[in-house]
């Protein structure tokens, strides 16, 4: 008898949510329930409950919004989640009247015993705040066996939420790692990257007078959006306002209840000013919901705003002829249309109003991506790090599932399945199953050839060695030929400090240790092509701007 198996009820595909029954040993569990329909779990009921207890990775509907018919249905059948996704669960279903809290609290990092023998430890997994991965262990009588459940999963961390720890996570060996796929192999830049990206096309838009209207779910996006336009170096203290409006701001209040639980930045932030509702400090982000609907067109006709909303409201409301012109950012959904995209389309082939603001020009439609998920390299350091016997794929559209159990580097180490809705998949445990030798760590990169520099990029995987911080700490590197390659050296805090003025440019050299746009290493000219990165002291860009003379000392800068 195989002691592991999975019957998937959903995976993820198309618009299906994400729900499987896993079998250890005697043991049943539902992993999540994003179904719109319960019916393919009424099946197995036959006087009892189709599973023995049920753990939901986090809130998003597409992982929970089965759990509320499903309580109802079982009501004594124990529904279990993080303590922040707990809060988070009542917000699938704001229709109803009242939400009883069916859903059990786990700690953190934690192996808590459900039956005799069957175990589950929840490990932040970034994505969304109170995200969990799985670490299920059931002790049989032969040996012991682990599935590791990832749920949806980012190793990067984001503006209010810390990426997986995947530093915890190296060589732990499970039997099987369940792992979603939603970005299959493709490669994005960094998740800062991408936000500076963002950051930079709404910039430009409100300097060129348009609004900004940024539909999002109720949970996750629109918290991040706002926390990103809260925080970052284009908007602080720019007199703007941005107006919440939609289930969007009902998720901004529960979000404010649980600060405790955020990162640290977070909490700091918080503790300075407003998390979200601010009235005082710009730029200021108020309630849409407090304006009266006959004065809504006067209020956003007054400057460039910023409207954050749920996906599923009536944008035309905003959109409207006198307010000016507006550019519509929808989220990309790498592989397929998402939730939003899907929803603002539909809306726009049924609104006159919408359509006649496209054709007049007042309305202009953009996409931009802000990862929650792991792409392409970031799921197989994952695997790789993890090293189980089987990889099973889930939440992402088949040809990207696909491209995943095509790649070489999975093929020849673990054993790789993507099972369809309704399949059972055995997963039988080699007793003298070779873990393969982990992966030598090599990173291929670009070279670009510039006027004045030459610029090597990496992918961001190299950034998750603890090595990294090391190297990484000053953004400075040494670099030279050792026969027919080229060795990096990272530059410490230690050789800074003690490097003597002689070896610092002179004062009469255009470079960046002599520009007054240079502080604590990094430029600060926004019309330089170095803004926001670090530099080398002898670093130059066209937009070079001397310091005056009393402002230098000895040749010393508060950059080193």
């Amino acid at each position: 008898m195989v002691e592991l198996e999975c019957l998937p009820y959903s995976v993820g595909h198309a618009d299906e949510g994400v729900s499987l029954l896993l079998r250890m040993g005697p043991h049943r569990i539902l992993l999540d329930c994003g179904l719109s329909s319960i019916s393919p779990l009424l099946p197995d009921r036959k006087g009892g409950t189709p599973a023995d207890l049920v753990l939901c990775s986090h809130a998003h509907p597409d992982h929970a919004k089965g759990l509320l018919a499903l309580h109802q249905a079982f009501p004594k059948l124990p529904i279990y989640a993080s303590e922040v996704t707990t809060e988070l669960l009542p917000l699938n279903w704001l229709d109803e009247p009242k939400v009883p809290r069916f859903c059990q609290a786990l700690p953190w990092r934690s192996p808590l015993e459900f039956r005799e023998g069957l175990s589950a430890e929840l490990i932040p997994a970034g994505h969304l705040p109170g995200a969990a991965a799985m670490l299920l262990t059931y002790a049989a009588e032969s040996r012991l066996y682990t599935v590791f459940y990832t749920g949806d999963c980012l190793l990067s961390n984001s503006r209010l939420v810390d990426g997986l720890p995947l530093e915890e996570l190296r060589g732990l060996k499970p039997d099987v790692l369940i792992v979603e796929g939603s970005y299959g192999t493709a490669r994005f830049p960094h998740r800062r990257q991408q936000e500076n990206q963002l950051a930079e096309h709404i910039y430009r838009a409100i300097a060129e007078g348009h609004s900004v209207l940024l539909p999002t779910p109720t949970l996750g996006l629109g918290q991040e959006l706002l926390m990103l336009l809260r925080s970052h170096h284009h908007f602080t203290g720019r007199d703007l306002n941005i107006w919440v409006d939609g289930s969007v701001a009902s998720g901004c209040d529960v979000y404010l209840e649980m600060l405790s639980h955020f990162p640290s930045t977070v909490q700091n932030f918080a503790r300075h000013q407003p998390l979200f509702w601010d009235d005082r400090i710009r730029p200021r982000v108020r309630r849409l919901a407090e304006i009266a609907p006959q004065a809504l067109p006067r209020i956003l006709e007054q400057t460039p705003s910023i409207v954050l909303t749920s996906y599923d409201t009536d944008l035309s409301r905003y959109c409207q002829s006198e307010t000016g012109t507006w550019l519509l950012l929808l989220p990309q959904q790498p592989g397929r249309l998402g939730t939003v995209e899907m929803a603002v389309m539909r809306s726009l082939e049924t609104s006159p109003i919408l359509q006649q603001r496209v054709q007049s020009g007042q309305l202009a439609i953009e996409n931009y991506l802000l990862s929650d998920h792991c792409d392409g390299a970031g799921t197989t350091q994952l695997i790789h790090n993890l090293r189980p016997q089987h990889v099973v794929f889930l939440h992402g559209s088949q040809t990207y599932l696909t491209d995943l159990t095509s790649l070489e580097e999975l093929q020849n180490r673990y054993h790789l399945h993507t099972p369809a809705a309704g399949t059972k998949v055995e997963l039988p445990v080699g007793e003298t199953f070779l873990q393969p030798a982990a992966p030598e760590a090599r990173y291929e990169g670009e070279i670009t050839e510039i006027e004045s520099a030459v610029i090597l990029s990496l992918p961001d995987a190299i950034a998750t060695d603890p090595r990294w911080h090391e190297f990484a700490d000053t953004g400075l590197i040494e670099a030279r030929w050792q026969g027919e390659e080229l060795v990096l050296r990272g530059i410490t805090q230690r050789e800074l400090i003690n490097q003597s003025s002689d070896t610092l440019p002179t004062l009469d050299l255009e470079c960046c240790h002599n520009c007054v746009h240079c502080r604590g290493q990094r430029c600060w000219n926004q019309s330089s092509p170095l803004f926001g990165f670090r530099v080398t002291p002898e670093g130059y860009c066209p937009a070079f701007e001397p310091i005056p003379r009393s402002q230098d000392t000895n040749g010393s800068r508060e950059n080193f």
